[in-house]
């Protein structure tokens, strides 16, 4: 696959902070709210000083998110560091992370006796979720919407999302082959509190974080 036409500004796309579902080794997905825990606090902390390191105070900067609270908590510190207004803060359902199904909340050490290892360990990928739960195919569609309808932002942005979802971002935005067995671009992963930058259809890692790496969500 080629990258997308070149957007007036850069793309600074990072994964939020851990969770207490993290932490305890819950089945997160598309949960709506899952706290962030001091280490995922201090993640976030360190985002928002690389980036204040790299653009300087008050920014001019688009800021998206997520809807859900752990990516709204990460970037309510990272805005912190910028002297940025949270408030001003632009949601977006198709910026959610992968849907688990019936999955979803489950804990890790009760789940792997009855499904096996859910996770493709050589990708760091979900396996197929049951009945409910979304394919990568389907993320691929609604972040490609998501851009298509945004690409009209006239400057940098940051974008707040998950593990997977923000894989899937960056894959369609650096124009990466369509995974076999995933059936959609992906990118490589990158840890729990991590920002890479996309400018012109390539990627750079500007702060990679401290947090779980194949972990997903």
């Amino acid at each position: 696959m080629t990258p997308r036409r070149t957007r007036a500004g850069r793309d600074f796309v990072a994964r939020h902070g851990e969770t207490v579902y993290n932490h305890a080794g819950r089945m997160q997905g598309d949960h709506p709210h899952t706290p962030l825990t001091r280490a995922g606090f201090a993640q976030a902390d360190a985002m928002g000083a690389a980036l204040r390191d790299l653009l300087g105070p008050s920014p001019k900067l688009t800021l998206w998110c997520s809807p859900a609270g752990r990516a709204l908590q990460t970037l309510a510190v990272i805005a912190e560091h910028l002297e940025l207004d949270w408030h001003e803060t632009r949601t977006d359902p198709r910026l959610v992370e992968i849907g688990m199904g019936s999955w979803s909340g489950r804990y890790y050490r009760d789940l792997i006796p009855q499904v096996g290892d859910f996770v493709d360990r050589d990708q760091g990928l979900y396996t197929r979720p049951p009945e409910g739960g979304e394919w990568y195919d389907a993320i691929a569609m609604r972040v490609s919407g998501w851009l298509d309808d945004t690409d009209d932002d006239p400057s940098d942005r940051l974008v707040i999302m998950h593990g997977m979802s923000s894989r899937v971002l960056r894959g369609v935005m650096t124009g990466q082959d369509v995974l076999p067995g995933f059936d959609a671009p992906i990118a490589p992963a990158l840890p729990q509190g991590s920002i890479a930058l996309i400018e012109g259809g390539r990627e750079t890692v500007v702060h990679r974080g401290t947090g779980a790496h194949e972990t997903p969500t």
